[in-house]
């Protein structure tokens, strides 16, 4: 391998030193595009964990009135079995209903 004239190093240099100029900006414009990103991720996290809240809370809703109605249903099922064998009904408790909030 031929050395390189004293000329042609300094040009390689000035080259290389001319690209790594822009390496400050163009490290600054990525912290902006990483920020953003990140603002971005954040609010997206925070709109899926409030709309899977809402849907475990409307699936719970929906579990808790269908075991009401399989719990009444249970209830007429054995007064109707009490008629049928000629007994006094048993004086079962009314389970009170709270309200959700």
């Amino acid at each position: 391998m031929q050395p390189q004239t004293l000329e042609k190093r300094v040009e390689n240099l000035e080259r290389k030193v001319t690209s790594l100029e822009t390496l400050p900006d163009r490290v600054t414009a990525l912290e902006v595009q990483i920020s953003e990103f990140r603002t971005e991720v954040r609010a997206e996290f925070s709109a899926t964990r409030t709309e899977l809240r809402q849907e475990m809370h409307t699936l719970n809703d929906e579990a808790l009135a269908q075991m009401r109605v399989l719990h009444e249903d249970m209830l007429a099922r054995f007064s109707l079995l009490d008629e049928h064998l000629g007994r006094q009904p048993a004086r079962r408790p009314r389970v009170a209903k709270t309200p959700r909030g």
